[in-house]
């Protein structure tokens, strides 16, 4: 909304000091981040305050945690600190007319929308259920079905690839080692050299007429299914004090630097790396959610005075999957996302040797043998006497692991 006044007062001649800042990306990021860092944690007590007031506190089963039971009457919904805090400095520091922009604040309010009726369901029926997963599931996949409808056919989302005999970087015009721009299912597969990979091709059996035209009976479907995985596994990671909020700032800082790289055609030509035209607004998206997440995590570390809830893990989870989509990075995220996959897969596994044990040695042996202690994987350590701030902390070193290892896949093919 600035950049659009100062465009205005640009166009009219008008020039105040320091307006002209508002050109740059770099500028209005470290607004956004500040400005929501601040809304968080300035304002995030009274949000606390006011859902406690309403008597907005979560209901805890007695599942034989160390502690759980002091968590009782703890406020939920904190992932409303978390919505507000992105919203205000996005709508002030970003050109929301932007494509992705506009894609971003649709997945915030859409995701956030499930999760919070979800959450308050829960609460006016004093149970545990909420929102049927049926539901959830319609609401994430028709998440993923707007993502890439847009995707797919928006005029706006564009790539720019580097000619094959690029080698050497031209200092003087850059814009010389790229194609034209052009739209594409093209994305980024990690490690490989010429890590480019067309989800066109994957119908192999057509002609090349025939895999542009078909081309988003794949790509629409593996969005859908995408958002849809990440999304869970957010919401599964969501179960100890700090742990959603911790793993998740370190991938949306990956996505952030991601972001950055790719909407510069400059850092695009050194790293030999797609260049994403509109892409740069992104930047100032995530590292407003990343200040919002932060100023959460000051409310939502061991012990917490508010849970983000479904409002906020099913939201950062969708957001985190669009990010990575728009990026063109989708295929790191079994890699940036491992918290969130193993914790997936956790469950997966506690369920399937579950029901192998009950069919084949009966209930009471399926009982007394279960895969792990307890799923998902971090209640596992809680059972095995590790401190929930341990558990957080290990995860969240874990995850900056994983995230370098993303980074240095820029370089490494």
């Amino acid at each position: 909304m600035l950049y659009y006044l100062y465009e205005y007062f640009t166009a009219k001649g008008i020039h105040i000091p320091g307006l002209n800042l508002f050109r740059y990306i770099s500028f209005r990021a470290a607004l956004a981040v500040l400005f929501s860092l601040l809304i968080a944690l300035v304002y995030g007590k009274r949000i606390i305050n006011y859902l406690r007031s309403r008597q907005m506190g979560e209901l805890v089963r007695d599942l034989g945690l160390e502690g759980q039971k002091q968590k009782e009457g703890t406020p939920t919904m904190g992932g409303l600190i978390i919505i507000i805090a992105t919203l205000i400095p996005v709508l002030l520091f970003t050109k929301i007319l932007n494509v992705y922009i506009a894609l971003l604040i649709v997945s915030v309010v859409w995701m956030g929308a499930i999760g919070f009726i979800d959450d308050y369901l829960k609460k006016i029926k004093k149970n545990k259920d909420g929102l049927s997963g049926r539901f959830k599931v319609i609401g994430q996949v028709g998440l993923g079905l707007i993502v890439g409808v847009t995707m797919y056919f928006h005029s706006d989302v564009t790539v720019k690839r580097k000619y094959a005999d690029a080698t050497v970087v031209n200092r003087n015009n850059v814009e010389s080692n790229f194609m034209p721009t052009e739209k594409s299912t093209v994305s980024t597969v990690p490690f490989f050299k010429n890590n480019e990979f067309d989800y066109s091709k994957i119908l192999f059996w057509m002609d090349e007429q025939g895999q542009q035209e078909w081309a988003w009976a794949v790509f629409i479907p593996l969005v859908i299914f995408i958002v849809t995985a990440v999304s869970n596994g957010a919401n599964i990671t969501d179960g100890i004090d700090g742990l959603a909020a911790g793993t998740s700032v370190v991938i949306l800082l990956t996505l952030a630097f991601l972001a950055y790289v790719s909407g510069n055609i400059i850092f695009a030509d050194y790293l030999n790396i797609m260049f994403l035209p509109n892409m740069g607004e992104t930047t100032i998206f995530t590292v407003a959610l990343v200040g919002a997440v932060i100023g959460f995590f000051w409310y939502n570390t061991y012990p917490a005075q508010v849970f983000m809830g479904d409002t906020g893990s099913l939201m950062l989870g969708g957001v985190i999957a669009v990010l990575a989509i728009i990026l063109r990075k989708e295929l790191l995220i079994p890699v940036l996302c491992g918290i969130f996959l193993v914790e997936n897969i956790s469950v997966v596994l506690q369920v399937a040797v579950f029901k192998y044990r009950k069919r084949k040695f009966g209930l009471e042996y399926a009982q007394n043998n279960r895969f792990f202690k307890m799923s998902p994987l971090h209640h596992h350590y809680q059972k095995s006497g590790y401190h929930e701030s341990k558990i957080v902390n290990r995860m969240i070193i874990i995850g900056v692991m994983l995230a370098i290892i993303c980074l240095i896949t820029l370089k490494v093919r």
